[in-house]
């Protein structure tokens, strides 16, 4: 596989505050990319700065352009969901559609009016008759129906109640993505989305505190389940686990919070 991202020693501050220390990876083609971190670990910051909506230092190649210099270009290839997404209230579902009709060369209306089909969003409706998770719906939609090289997420999901953000992970999964698409996904509901990932990555303090394929995590780490008594004999007497992307977040940042004192 080819990068489709690559990050090199990416750094931000503000004042004494580091966004970016030092972040590094790459995603490859075809793999769906979970960025897990605590609030403030950088997730938000990392994922702008790939469409080139933050400054930075260090070097930065996405779909073989620097986003600091062509930011349209990558935009024409790269679709973004943000935490929280903005239209105008006044504007119908019906206008939305014709907007982005009108400013992306790939927006496909009819995808964007069957993922709407499936919800309770008639196009008469206006944004500002829609509740937190129809509007998060719509905006799903929306970006959905875009054919791009690479999908960045930023907590997609958010106000969407559990039926729906099941359904949004299976059409992401089944409909949207192929081996020509690549894709990283910033959420807090991280078991949720452990079975879609190939990689995952850990972020804390503006650093990768955690680069692995999933395939690796098998064989990288391991649960044991004793009690205090037996932690001498642990191995022997364990039972033997490989950990929850939650278990295995939580053990990283209390080991990373005790390096720090």
């Amino acid at each position: 596989m080819s990068a489709v991202v690559t990050a090199d020693n990416l750094r931000k501050s503000y004042g004494d505050t580091h966004t970016m220390d030092g972040v590094s990876f790459t995603v490859e083609k075809g793999s769906i990319v979970g960025l897990i971190g605590p609030n403030g670990a950088g997730k938000t910051t990392t994922l702008k700065a790939f469409l080139g909506l933050t400054g930075f230092s260090g070097n930065l190649d996405v779909l073989g352009l620097d986003p600091r210099e062509g930011r349209h270009l990558v935009m024409e290839r790269v679709a973004f969901i943000a935490d929280v997404g903005v239209l105008p209230k006044w504007m119908r579902v019906s206008e939305a559609i014709d907007y982005v009709v009108g400013v992306h060369p790939r927006f496909n209306r009819d995808r964007c009016e069957a993922l709407l089909a499936e919800t309770k969003i008639g196009n008469d409706k206006k944004v500002s008759q829609l509740s937190k998770g129809m509007f998060t719906q719509l905006h799903l939609s929306l970006i959905l129906a875009i054919d791009v090289e690479f999908l960045v997420l930023d907590e997609p999901t958010l106000g969407l109640d559990i039926l729906y953000r099941k359904a949004f992970f299976d059409r992401l999964l089944g409909d949207y993505f192929d081996k020509e698409t690549s894709i990283i996904i910033s959420t807090h509901q991280a078991d949720e989305i452990s079975s879609l990932l190939t990689h995952l990555l850990f972020i804390d303090g503006g650093k990768i505190v955690l680069d692995s394929s999933m395939d690796a995590l098998e064989s990288t780490y391991t649960e044991v389940l004793v009690a205090p008594e037996g932690l001498e004999k642990a191995k022997a007497l364990g039972e033997l686990r490989v950990p929850s992307i939650s278990d295995l977040f939580i053990a990283k940042m209390q080991r990373s919070l005790g390096e720090m004192k």
